[in-house]
This record gives structure tokens, sequence and C-alpha cells, in this order.
């Protein structure tokens, strides 16, 4: 849900407030007594009571619950609830007792009620009421936001499928041929032999186990040295590509193929046999992240980024996935482009 559809249900749930708090008093109080509440002074605590909720309404789900809901940190979101109860009176007292009453003169309260504790206690109520209706608003937003992520995750999985589905032509009967040849050059022919089956892996890697949306880290990097090994072959000595991995690569995941659209960017478009600069792929794996930085030297392609590595669409995948809880960004120059993602490990 995009921030100029929230603000407009913002403002939508604030008339409905409003007018729910009107409709209240004139039931509660009658027409007569609810008519005579129209005053200059009464219209004016009406004002400051709403300033007051509507405060904490855009503290509470602006900052308070997005910093410790939205990172599972329940302590301190208690912390932040329980704050607000003295933060509503707080802002209350500052604009019905200091700043109304040095304009006219009178005060909401009279001079035994204004103790803090009976201040805090008496506006409890009005607190309570803000902080669980902000609190519900957020996370209805949360489940909207998160139901459409789903959504459209599960229309590009079907599209990847679908996709995946046109380009098999009888996968089967494909990998028994792979085999079959590997099986005749095994012994006569071991290097080419190792090829096929090296090949027969990568394919059926993608064909089926990378259909699902995450896979173990270390398939995915047997995954980018098999590829690489078949430019490896035909290059033989002439690729210059340093892959360096660091950390350690247990059981965490990532999302399928994700690694691979940096890969193959640098084959495909950048300039791997130049001794003088060689392409760098650089993996780091930390305890909650996965760390990665290329560079290459780019061939004379207009719009080079733009072709390579579909970014875009990358960028649309890792805010459905990770929403902002990631980094990816690439500079450019007329000889050199380098890219960096840091994206969470699933464990």
């Amino acid at each position: 849900m995009e921030i100029k559809n929230q603000l407009k249900y913002h403002f939508l749930f604030g008339f409905v407030l409003v007018f729910m708090n009107i409709f209240r008093k004139y039931v509660t109080l009658g027409h007569e007594t609810f008519i005579n509440q129209f005053n200059v002074f009464g219209i004016v605590l009406t004002t400051t009571y709403f300033i007051t909720f509507f405060s904490v309404y855009v503290l509470n789900i602006k900052v308070i619950c997005p910093k410790t809901l939205a990172k599972r940190n329940l302590s301190y979101f208690f912390i932040g609830q329980i704050s607000l109860f003295f933060i509503f009176p707080i802002i209350r007292y500052f604009l019905e007792e200091i700043i109304l009453y040095s304009i006219t003169g009178f005060h909401n309260y009279s001079e035994q009620s204004r103790t803090f504790w009976y201040y805090i206690f008496d506006n409890s109520y009005y607190s309570l009421k803000v902080i669980l209706f902000s609190t519900f608003i957020y996370l209805l937003f949360v489940f909207l936001k998160n139901k459409d992520k789903i959504y459209l995750l599960e229309l590009e999985q079907q599209k990847a499928e679908l996709g995946a589905l046109k380009n098999q032509l009888e996968p089967h009967f494909l990998f028994n041929t792979l085999n079959v040849f590997y099986s005749e050059l095994a012994d006569t022919q071991p290097k080419t032999a190792k090829g096929i089956h090296k090949l027969s892996e990568l394919l059926r890697y993608l064909t089926y186990e990378a259909q699902k949306d995450y896979m173990p880290l270390h398939n995915e990097i047997k995954f980018i040295k098999d590829y690489m090994y078949f430019y490896e072959k035909r290059f033989e000595d002439n690729l210059f590509v340093n892959l360096s991995i660091k950390g350690e690569i247990g059981n965490q995941e990532i999302p399928s193929l994700m690694l691979i659209h940096f890969i193959e960017n640098i084959f495909k478009h950048g300039i791997v046999n130049d001794p003088s600069f060689p392409a760098e792929i650089n993996i780091e794996v930390t305890e909650n992240h996965l760390e990665l930085k290329t560079k290459n030297k780019i061939a004379f392609v207009k719009h080079y980024s733009s072709k390579g590595i579909g970014r875009e669409n990358l960028k649309k995948r890792l805010s459905l996935l990770f929403d902002n809880n990631y980094i990816f960004d690439f500079t450019e120059n007329d000889v050199e482009y380098s890219t960096h993602l840091q994206i969470p490990l699933k464990k």
C-alpha cells in the first residue's frame, strides 16, 4: 500500500473518530446540554484534546511501532506503549494548562486535580484509547501490505514456473542423454565427461531445485562455480575473474538464483579476458547477512547497466522479499561497473 493511500485512510479514520466523539456526546448529554457545550471554551478544549490524540497517534504509528514491532523488539514496543501513557497527558497539560491558561486565564482542571499522578490517571482512559487504536491501524496496514507482497511473490513465482515450463523440452530425456554421454566418455575422455556431468547438474538445478523460493547458500555458491567452470573451459588460460568467498557457509538460505544475476552480468556484458583489469567477485558471509561486491571492466555496449542484470526487476524482487531491509546499489563510469548487494540470511 502506497504512502499516499495510507494518508488518505488516516484522514478518513480521523474524520470518523471526530464524528463518533461528537455523536457520543450528543447521545450521552442530551440535545440541550450538547448545544450548550458549543461555546468558545468548549470548542477550544475539544480542539486541544484532538491535537493531543492525533499527536500520540502519529508518534505511535510512525515512530514507535515501525521501530519496534517491525523489528520484532517486543520489549522496546511495550516500553514505548507505556511511555505514551505519560506523553499523552504531558502534551494535553502543556496545551490546556499552560498555553490555553496563559491566553484565557482559565484551567480545565481544578487546582486539586492538577497533581501529577491524578492527571496521569485521569487521562489514562484517553491514552489507552489512542494507543490501542493506533496500534490496531498500524497492524492493519502491515497485514494489507504483506498480503499484497505475498500475492505479488506468488504471481512472480507462477510466471517463473511458466517460463521454465516453456523452456523445458522433455528434461528427463535431456538428462538421461547427458548421463549416457557421461558414461561413454568417463574412461576415455574424463575431462569431457566431467564437463558433461557439471552441465547436467547445472541444468537439473535450474529445472527442478531452483524453483523454490529459498535455497541453501552452499547450493547457490556451487551453482555459481559450475557456471563459471564453463567460461573457464571456453577462455582456457585467458580468463581473468577472481572469486573470493569469506565466512562460514552452513545451513543459511537465500532467495534462489539471486546471486547469479550479478555473475551473469559480468560474463555477458563485461570484459573478462584483460589481465590488467581482472573482474572481481567478492562474497562475504556474516552471522546475519550476505554481502556481494562485483567489479568489472565495461564492454562498449550502450546502456550497459540496464541491459546487464535487469536492475529494475531485481530491485522489485528485493523489495518484495526484504522490504527495505537490504542494500543494492551500483556505480558506473566509462571504464568500470561495480555492484554492491547486502541481504539478510534465512537460518
